[in-house]
């Protein structure tokens, strides 16, 4: 399990492989600086060698340019996909001093932010993948509340209750536990990444 614990941010990151696989085709990468918070994750089309090749294109590419908008990030995500198996992507930008999130995200990764106030944000993502074709990208931007939480995933984990998972009172290493617990059974690649905005 990754840990990350910055000024303005603390993350928890942990993944599964379908059947216990040698390959997972789920990558991520996360980093945060003074400014800001930066968060990918990929999800490779089928399982194995092939899907997680073009998730790790994904994860490195914003690894490499993580100081890019989000809008040039996607595109650079696209384009490091031609000729590869194609991936579900979703990238999120906290940047600290506005307190803002900036979101995009193509394909079947689902991203949800619960503010102490009790409202619960959850961005529609485009339909689809990024395969290097030419391709439109819907970035949204909103506002967060210190002390919100987010919990990112791709589809491998099917939760019904989020809300109630990321209420304020439990824990980022309790919201881990619990969703570890739900994944009893190994069906797919699966990754879970759970924050909280300081």
């Amino acid at each position: 399990m990754t840990h990350l614990l910055k000024n303005h941010i603390e993350v928890f990151a942990k993944q599964t492989s379908k059947d216990g696989n040698r390959y997972n085709g789920d990558s991520y990468f996360l980093t945060a600086t003074e400014d800001y918070f930066v968060c990918v994750l990929a999800d490779g089309l089928g399982s194995g060698k092939f899907a997680y090749e073009s998730s790790n294109a994904v994860a490195e590419m914003v690894e490499k340019h993580h100081d890019q908008d989000v809008d040039t990030l996607m595109r650079f995500c696209n384009e490091a996909l031609l000729h590869k198996r194609g991936a579900a992507v979703a990238i999120i930008k906290a940047y600290f001093r506005a307190g803002e999130f900036v979101y995009s995200c193509v394909g079947n990764i689902r991203f949800y932010l619960y503010s102490p106030d009790g409202k619960m944000t959850y961005p529609l993502p485009v339909t689809g993948y990024l395969s290097g074709r030419p391709q439109s990208f819907r970035t949204q931007r909103f506002s967060y509340q210190r002390n919100s939480k987010f919990l990112i995933h791709s589809d491998g984990l099917n939760i019904t209750s989020t809300k109630s998972l990321l209420q304020y009172k439990k824990s980022l290493t309790g919201i881990m536990d619990e969703i570890s617990q739900r994944l009893s059974v190994k069906s797919d690649d699966t990754t879970y990444i759970a924050g909280s905005l300081l």
